[in-house]
C-alpha cells in the first residue's frame, strides 16, 4: 500500500504528537485552509505577509483531520491530530520525496527551461496521458511548495509529470531530488530571471541541477536550436542518454513544412521513414517546439505516433497563456497576461503580428527581475514591435517606456505609441482606439496583474 499515516509523518519530519492518534491514514494535503475538504491533513506554511501555522484551529473547523504545524504554544483539539515539527516547509519536502519512493517503475518527466514550461507540461502530460493515468503540476505550483504538494497527490496514478521554477541557484537541485525524474525536458535558456542570475551561462547552470536528480538510467531531452543547449549537448555527448528536438538545428525530433495560422500550427516529422502531420491546436513557432518536446517524451516512452498527434490536437492551455477570445465589440483578445521575459514577449508578438485583423495593438508591461539587463531587454521589445509592424503600442509601467521609446526610435509612428502608469489609463485607451475585428495582444509579468485589463475587455 502507498499509504502515509500519522505514525510516517512522525518518524519521516521528526515530528511530535501533541494530541491524537497515530493511526490515522492522511490521503489529501493542504497549506489554504480556503480549499480544505473533510479528512485533510493541513500543513502550516509560514509565507511572507501571513502564517498558516496561525490557522489550524480554522482548518479543523472546515472540516481537517490533521494539522502539521510549527507553532511554539499550541492548544490541543479534542477528536482531532496535531503534529508538530521544526519546520513545516522541511517536513512537506520530505514528505513529498517519501511519498515518491513509493512509486517505483513509473515514468516521471519533468521540465524546466526560461520559457515555455508550463504549456510543454500540458502537452506532455496530454500525450502521456494516452497511454497511462498521469499526474501533472496544476497550473504553474512549480516551486518548493507548490511541487511537492503536487507529488502528494499520488493515488493510482501511473506516471508524473511536473515543472520545475527557480529564480536562484540551488531551488531546482531541492526539487529534483524530491522527484528523481526519469526524463528530463529543457526547454531554452533565455533571460528570465537574469537579474538574479547574472548571466545566460549561470541560468544555464542552474536549469541543469535539474540532472543532479535524475536516475541513473535516465533520458534528458533538449532543445537543439537554443545556442548554450546545442553547445551544452555536443560538449557532453556520451555522457547522458539525450534526445534533441528542433527545426532548424538537425535533431533527433526534427520539424518541417510548418504553416502557423491564426488559431493553430501545423507541421511535419519523420519517424520510422515515413512522414507525419502533426496539428497543434494553437498559433506560433514556440509551441512547435514545444510540440517536439512532447513527441520525444512520447517516443521514449514507445506511446504510437497516432496517440501522440491525438494528445498534441486535444490538449488545452493553462489559463491566461495565449487564450484568444472575442468580446462583444468583435474586438479579439489575446491573453498572454500570465508572465513575460524577453523571449516569451517576442514570441507573442510574432503571433499578433500573423493575425489578419483590422489594427493589431501591443499592451505590454514591465518585465520584472532583470536586474542591470532591465533596459536593454525593454528596448529590444520595443524594436521586435517595430519589426513586427505592430499599429498601435500601448505601454503600462517605469520599465516598459523603455518599450515605447525604442519602438519610436526603430520608425514606429509616435502618434501611435501610447505610454501610461496605471492599467485604467490603458483601458480607457483602449476602450476608444479597438474596433470590430482589430486584435489586442495584453502582456507582462504576472506581478503587473495584466489579468485586470483582459477582465474589464471581455466583460
Amino acid at each position: 500500500m502507498n499509504e502515509i499515516y500519522v505514525k510516517d509523518i512522525l518518524k519521516i519530519c521528526k515530528g511530535t504528537l501533541i494530541c491524537g492518534d497515530e493511526n490515522i491514514i492522511c490521503e489529501n494535503f493542504s497549506k489554504d485552509t480556503r480549499e480544505i475538504e473533510s479528512g485533510d491533513v493541513y500543513i502550516g506554511i509560514k509565507g511572507e505577509n501571513f502564517d498558516g501555522n496561525n490557522f489550524y484551529k480554522e482548518a479543523f473547523e472546515k472540516g481537517a483531520s490533521v494539522c502539521v504545524i510549527e507553532k511554539e504554544e499550541i492548544e490541543k483539539v479534542e477528536g482531532k491530530t496535531i503534529i508538530k515539527v521544526e519546520n513545516t516547509i522541511d517536513a512537506l519536502q520530505k514528505l513529498a520525496t517519501y511519498k515518491r519512493s513509493l512509486y517505483n517503475n513509473i515514468p516521471v518527466i519533468a521540465i524546466t527551461g526560461s520559457v515555455g514550461k508550463t504549456s510543454t507540461k500540458d502537452m506532455i502530460a496530454n500525450v502521456v496521458n494516452q497511454k497511462y493515468k498521469v499526474l501533472k503540476t496544476q497550473g504553474n505550483l512549480n516551486n518548493h511548495i507548490g511541487l511537492p504538494l503536487t507529488i502528494l497527490k499520488l493515488k493510482d496514478h501511473n506516471a508524473i509529470v511536473v515543472e520545475m521554477g527557480m529564480n536562484h541557484f540551488g531551488e531546482i537541485r531541492i526539487l529534483t531530488n524530491i522527484v528523481k525524474p526519469n526524463i528530463c525536458v529543457i526547454t531554452n535558456i533565455g533571460t528570465s530571471h537574469i537579474g538574479n542570475l547574472g548571466s545566460r551561462e549561470n541560468i544555464l547552470k542552474a536549469k541543469l541541477e535539474i540532472l543532479e536528480g535524475m536516475e541513473e538510467k535516465g533520458t534528458i531531452i533538449i532543445n537543439n536550436d537554443n545556442d548554450l543547449l546545442n553547445k551544452w549537448v555536443k560538449e557532453n555527448e556520451g555522457k547522458y542518454s539525450s534526445i534533441t528536438f528542433g527545426i532548424d538545428e538537425k535533431s533527433n525530433i526534427q520539424a518541417k513544412n510548418i504553416e502557423l495560422d491564426e488559431t493553430k500550427s501545423n507541421f511535419i516529422i519523420e519517424r520510422d521513414n515515413k512522414e507525419y502531420k502533426i496539428e497543434v491546436p494553437v498559433q506560433g513557432k514556440h509551441f512547435v517546439y514545444n510540440s517536439l518536446a512532447a513527441i520525444a517524451v512520447g517516443t521514449k516512452l514507445n506511446i504510437s505516433i497516432n496517440e501522440i498527434q491525438k494528445g498534441i490536437k486535444e490538449f488545452s492551455l493553462t489559463k491566461n497563456r495565449m487564450e484568444i477570445k472575442t468580446n462583444k465589440q468583435g474586438i479579439i483578445i489575446i491573453n498572454d497576461s500570465y508572465n513575460a521575459s524577453f523571449d516569451s514577449m517576442k514570441a507573442s508578438l510574432e503571433v499578433l503580428s500573423n493575425f489578419n485583423g483590422n489594427k493589431k495593438i501591443a499592451v505590454l508591461g514591465d518585465m520584472f527581475e532583470l536586474g542591470s539587463y532591465a533596459e536593454n531587454l525593454h528596448r529590444k521589445v520595443g524594436k521586435e514591435v517595430a519589426d513586427k509592424n505592430i499599429d498601435i503600442l500601448i505601454t503600462v509601467g517605469n520599465l516598459s517606456k523603455n518599450i515605447a521609446k525604442e519602438a519610436i526610435e526603430n520608425k514606429m509612428n509616435k502618434e501611435n505609441v501610447y505610454i501610461f502608469n496605471t492599467k485604467e489609463e490603458a483601458i480607457c485607451c483602449i476602450e476608444k482606439i479597438a474596433k470590430k475585428e482589430d486584435v489586442v495582444l495584453v502582456k507582462a509579468s504576472n506581478g503587473m496583474k495584466f489579468n485586470k485589463i483582459v477582465e474589464k475587455l471581455l466583460n
